[in-house]
């Protein structure tokens, strides 16, 4: 006895339906701050890396912007301790892609 036979005989009114499900995604819009976004250079263990801080919103934003980040740079990256860490020096691309989102930003170390 298969799974299939097993539902129909503790549902036996159910119908099934070959429809696919309609999936609404919803816009999400993120929070735009007054105070600028710090966008730094740091090296660790011999590595650059970029950290932003400064982020007003809730955390769920702050991830989704990094996750965006990452995916637009096409690089490895954390969210730890309300800061984004990214692999690399990527402080100018990262700073335009802020600004065209519409956060201000503020360019530390170096």
């Amino acid at each position: 006895m298969d799974l299939q036979d097993q539902l129909k005989n503790l549902f036996p009114d159910h119908v099934e339906s070959n429809e696919p499900e309609e999936i609404q995604e919803q816009e999400h819009v993120l929070y735009v701050q007054k105070e600028p976004m710090i966008c730094k250079f740091e090296k660790r263990k011999g590595k650059a890396i970029t950290i932003i801080e400064g982020y007003e919103g809730s955390d769920e934003d702050f991830k989704i912007l990094a996750k965006e980040i990452k995916t637009k740079l096409s690089v490895g990256g954390t969210f730890k301790d309300d800061s984004i860490i990214i692999q690399g020096d990527y402080r100018d691309k990262i700073m335009t892609i802020l600004k065209e989102k519409g956060f201000k930003t503020k360019r530390v170390g170096g």
